[in-house]
């Protein structure tokens, strides 16, 4: 028996106590590694060898209410392949295509649609009667 604030407190109550502050120490454990994993919205996941998969997409309208769209893309490309696009979705390329920025030998556009290279060779456009798309890559982006 042990003596705590004028309070006895035997064996069997020591027991409880140590018990239920295990028990307490191992929910706190948990609550804070699913707090971790969910603040963590990007997991690590496996893409299947020769293909790419998007993990997050962005839209908005810039002030001359042109609609712009870009999308994060996690790719597991085979040797001599690189992330690229075919029939408006993302994939693995040749990577001579991308070196030598022959963009329209990707087919990224969808079918129907004419392929262009910009003057700048930045990027293509794909284009349908009135409507072009167009996809510009930025300096820093490869």
């Amino acid at each position: 028996m042990v003596l705590i604030n004028n309070i006895v407190i035997n064996n069997i109550d020591q027991t409880r106590m140590v018990k239920g502050t295990l028990i307490l120490i191992i929910c706190v454990i948990t609550l804070w590694g699913k707090l971790i994993s969910a603040a963590n919205p990007h997991k690590a996941h496996h893409v299947k060898s020769g293909t790419c998969e998007v993990v997050a997409l962005h839209r908005c309208c810039n002030k001359n209410k042109i609609e712009e769209r870009s999308q994060t893309v996690k790719c597991s490309c085979l040797p001599g392949q690189v992330a690229g696009t075919t029939r408006a979705a993302p994939s693995c390329v040749d990577a001579s295509i991308v070196l030598q920025k022959w963009w329209c030998q990707m087919q990224p556009c969808l079918d129907g649609e004419e392929c262009k290279v910009l003057p700048d060779r930045t990027g293509w456009s794909c284009a349908s009667g009135n409507k072009v798309k167009t996809t510009k890559l930025l300096v820093g982006d490869w």
